[in-house]
């Protein structure tokens, strides 16, 4: 079970990767419309921090996506 949680926070991580990029938002940018700090994207985006739902609609607010999207990682 712990290693489908670990395949789930990389492909999360990749979304949220992809997702930035194609808005042309760097860390920085994303951190202040999410009122998060960029180094906790950072760790979202490289699979080393355990995110909570609320930051998940934090993050979907600040890219301007819903948050299925976001959980959308086929």
């Amino acid at each position: 079970m712990k290693s489908d949680y670990s395949e789930l926070k990389v492909k999360f991580g990749e979304k949220l990767r992809q997702l930035r990029e194609d808005k042309k938002l760097s860390l920085r940018a994303l951190a202040a419309k999410c009122d998060l700090d960029d180094s906790q994207i950072s760790k979202i985006e490289n699979a080393k921090w355990d995110i909570q739902l609320s930051t998940i609609f934090e993050l979907a607010k600040g890219l301007e996506v819903d948050a299925k999207e976001l959980l959308d990682f086929k």
